[in-house]
């Protein structure tokens, strides 16, 4: 049985009104955002298959995900999408103290940031997007404490409103792309991952979403530190 409903009810939204579960926009727009990578051959394909569609997209990257692979952490910020935190180990909050988890979140914070200054200096001629304090909690479970500390030292904790269960092998990928088409609207934040769990699922449904929405005068957008 999945945790989250594919599409956030209001209610929770009042009862956690610190955290961003959507936007206000005037025009359409949706935000597209990633969880879990990079993951090299994944988010690679994700990066292309956004830029076919002039897409901007954010990205919450686990640290050690980053360490492992900076190359494509890299081709992220080249392609001028934001970058968010989702810890450095992935660590689910309600199964985790408020002090580990901080130093778990500063730990991916410092690799990430790190990267994307030793990239400022080498490429001053390209425009990279800065590293905005944005953070997601994996799975989307955090004690109030942990949140709470983290709005204190000035992240901004970005939920989401509609799921695509593309990691859930379970979740057909037509429903995947079902999912979203019929719960998005403008304004919504989108949740897909770039891992290898994912893979089957988000690459049949990424490219139909994004034909779709585009169809409609829709935009995609990155979150900024809001």
């Amino acid at each position: 049985m999945n945790f989250f409903p594919i599409k956030i009810p209001k209610i929770i939204k009042r009862i956690f009104p610190n955290y961003v579960w959507d936007f206000s926009s005037k025009g359409k727009t949706l935000y597209l955002t990633f969880d879990d990578g990079p993951t090299p051959e994944i988010t690679k394909w994700t990066l292309n298959t956004l830029k076919s569609h002039n897409a901007k997209a954010t990205f919450f990257c686990i640290g050690n995900n980053v360490e492992k692979h900076p190359e494509t952490f890299i081709s992220i910020l080249k392609e001028g999408h934001t970058i968010g935190n989702h810890t450095h180990n992935h660590l689910m909050g309600w199964k985790t103290s408020k002090d580990v988890y901080l130093q778990n979140v500063r730990e991916a914070q410092l690799i990430m940031d790190d990267l994307h200054s030793e990239f400022v200096k080498q490429n001053e001629e390209i425009n990279c997007s800065e590293i905005k304090k944005l953070f997601r909690p994996p799975f989307g479970k955090i004690k109030n404490s942990q949140g709470k500390a983290l709005i204190e030292s000035g992240y901004k904790i970005i939920m989401w409103s509609v799921i695509a269960y593309d990691w859930d092998h379970r979740t057909p990928k037509e429903q995947c792309l079902k999912n979203i088409i019929d719960n998005a609207s403008n304004g919504s934040v989108i949740v897909f991952h770039d891992s290898r769990k994912a893979t089957r699922n988000m690459k049949y449904a990424l490219p139909k979403v994004l034909e779709h929405f585009s169809k409609k005068g829709y935009r995609f957008e990155a979150i900024e530190a809001v």
